[in-house]
């Protein structure tokens, strides 16, 4: 037996992110599967195994239909795929709205299942009392203001908020108070770049913007969307490359190589042993 012990990498955890407030920016990408998460793991801070995997992956219309059971398998191949970066597991809609004591069932459930480091919830003036009761039983639990993907439905669709004055007084009391209620971090989506910044400086824990602003603490994408592989992204998001297209290039290569009987070639098959 080597006498050499194995190097352990300690993961970022909710007091690491918490106290990069006002820092160095956090830098944080969407994960679903072990293979994207090992390749982002090095660069990134904290990887959310977000619900958006029911659009993303499986082709939902939106993510109302997302279960616990996805989350739970989703946030399983990203831990497996990770060794640094936080791991942070959306509540799916329908498992933490209700009594705090049915949230925290479903809480402590991804928790043990998955081995994240937190859970995060979309926020609202029914949550935040969720939040407390969450934290105070060992559950670190991210916020989500502004534009709500789980609230679509009553919303009318994926719409950018905190342009009135009503929306703006609103969303930046659901900030303050899930910073009050315990939260670690708070996701800011698609809300006016000024409310963002106001936001940000209003509260004393790290504010991750999409579709936000450059002023807050941090920012998140959708790994899909910034890495091309659809044909539409939202107005927030940045292509940082086409992998669609080069998806496609190669698809149509490798069918016409098949069609033209150019592959499997010499270097692709096995071949009988001599004797």
């Amino acid at each position: 037996m080597s006498s050499q012990r194995q190097e352990t990498v300690r993961r970022i955890a909710a007091p690491d992110i918490a106290a990069r407030k006002g820092k160095t920016p956090i830098v944080c990408l969407t994960a679903y599967t072990a293979p994207v998460a090992e390749l982002l793991d090095d660069h990134c801070d904290l990887l959310l195994v977000g619900d958006s995997v029911g659009m993303v992956v499986h082709g939902l219309p939106n993510t109302v239909g997302v279960t616990l059971e996805m989350m739970i398998l989703h946030g399983q191949a990203v831990m497996r795929g990770s060794r640094r970066a936080m791991v942070v597991v959306d509540m799916p809609f329908g498992s933490y709205e209700g009594a705090p004591e049915v949230a925290y069932d479903n809480a402590a459930r991804v928790m043990k299942e998955t081995g994240a480091q937190a859970v995060k919830v979309e926020s609202g003036p029914t949550i935040n009392a969720t939040i407390e009761y969450l934290v105070k039983r060992g559950i670190p639990v991210m916020g989500h203001v502004g534009l709500r993907p789980q609230a679509t439905l009553v919303d009318g669709g994926f719409k950018a908020k905190g342009r009135t004055e009503a929306e703006r007084s609103r969303i930046l009391e659901e900030a303050s108070a899930a910073a009050a209620a315990g939260a670690f971090a708070i996701v800011v989506e698609g809300v006016a770049e000024g409310l963002a910044r106001e936001i940000t400086e209003a509260v004393e824990i790290p504010t991750i913007g999409i579709g936000a602003s450059a002023g807050c603490d941090g920012q998140i994408l959708v790994t899909d969307d910034m890495l091309g592989l659809f044909d539409w992204t939202p107005k927030f998001v940045r292509r940082y490359a086409d992998l669609r297209g080069e998806i496609s290039k190669a698809v149509a290569a490798y069918a016409d190589d098949v069609r033209a009987r150019r592959f499997p070639g010499p270097a692709e098959i096995y071949f009988a042993k001599a004797g």
